[in-house]
């Protein structure tokens, strides 16, 4: 090869280079960087969803909202939920009372394409599967969601029970 074809040859994959480089700039700089975030609504919108599986009544229906290796810190259980048995089976005893939840106040931090967090106030309205009483458990509530295989999972999800004063 000659010194002038070795030239030409340099030239030529610089120009691509370049190209290239500057298709990729156009093309980010065309992209917003929020493009494909969740909105706050759509955040909102998937406590909604869990609210509408717990009235279904099936506690595997509920668990399947959550990812293989979410944490659960259930409002009426001391125990910590760390994998879908135990999610399943605090869900089991929960939905015996056919809670529906009810947001009171919310703040959501939509932090990127992938992951938010809800956080806030709900009253959870609840009957006694004994005596039909129905009572409010006022609760605060965290729930994290991450976006997984293009489904959003609660990967972790903290209620207790709100403090007096």
């Amino acid at each position: 090869m000659t010194r002038k074809t070795r030239i030409r040859a340099a030239l030529v994959t610089a120009t691509a280079l370049v190209s290239v480089a500057t298709v990729t700039a156009g093309i980010s700089a065309a992209t917003p960087e929020k493009a494909g975030k969740p909105s706050k609504k759509e955040v909102a919108a998937l406590f909604d969803t869990w609210n509408a599986t717990l009235q279904t009544g099936d506690p595997e229906k509920v668990a399947d909202l959550y990812a293989k290796d979410a944490v659960l810190l259930p409002t009426l259980s001391p125990e910590v939920r760390t994998d879908r048995a135990g999610i399943v089976d605090y869900m089991e005893h929960f939905l015996e009372n056919k809670p529906r939840g009810e947001k009171v106040k919310t703040v959501i931090n939509v932090l990127d394409h992938d992951s938010a967090i809800d956080a806030g106030l709900y009253n959870f309205h609840i009957t006694d599967p004994e005596t039909g009483e129905k009572s409010v458990a006022e609760a605060r509530y965290t729930y994290e969601y991450e976006k997984r295989n293009g489904e959003w999972k609660i990967v972790n999800h903290h209620s207790s029970v709100l403090p007096e004063g």
